[in-house]
């Protein structure tokens, strides 16, 4: 692996983590039920899921908020990548 690889990683990745794993094991909720409650395929939840995502609509921020009964802000945070 190039030495200059963790350096790209960093340029590239995003300081706001997506908490949309721990907030599913808190309510007791699956992956498959909040798709079909929601409507949003299980692999863009996914994406969502893994951190793998590099935007989110508002429409699905909205209806995952309330179907999880959750603020924005539980949903996701802001890494501060220098610490």
């Amino acid at each position: 692996m190039p030495s200059n690889f963790i350096s790209y990683i960093n340029i590239y990745s995003m300081p706001i983590k997506v908490n949309l794993d721990l907030i599913l094991v808190k309510r007791k909720v699956s992956l498959t039920d909040l798709s079909k409650n929601i409507g949003i395929t299980i692999s863009n939840l996914s994406v969502l899921k893994l951190n793998k995502v590099k935007a989110i609509r508002f429409s699905t921020l909205e209806a995952i908020c309330r179907e999880l009964e959750c603020t924005p802000g539980d949903l996701l945070e802001y890494v501060d990548e220098k610490n």
